[in-house]
């Protein structure tokens, strides 16, 4: 129990405050906590110019090193390689083969 002194209007109160957890609610905020850190965790696959995805190399789950070729972009007639820039699991892929994009379009987000 904590005890807080509370000004309203001018006034002076002195407050309890009891913090009631219930059963298995920790259990729930340690599971958010995870979440929230796995997120952050995530690296983001962005596009670097708008275009075409005229090739989707990779699906959630796999596995990537660095330098691997994930999609092929073309723009202004050109077909541009798309690749990892780190070692790394797909987690989730955002884009299928014949796509438009813009640039910074988020393609893929990998761990």
């Amino acid at each position: 129990m904590k005890k807080y002194i509370v000004t309203v209007n001018g006034k002076k109160f002195e407050v309890e405050i009891e913090e009631v957890v219930q059963a298995g609610s920790k259990t729930k905020i340690e599971e958010v906590r995870k979440e929230t850190a796995a997120s952050f965790d995530e690296k983001e696959i962005k596009s670097p110019m708008p275009g075409t995805i005229l090739d989707v190399k990779v699906s959630a789950g796999d596995k990537v090193k660095k330098g691997d070729v994930l999609f092929i972009l073309e723009a202004m007639k050109m077909e541009n390689e798309i690749m990892a820039s780190e070692d790394g699991v797909i987690s989730e892929v955002f884009v299928n083969k014949g796509a438009s994009v813009a640039t910074d379009d988020i393609l893929a987000k990998y761990k």
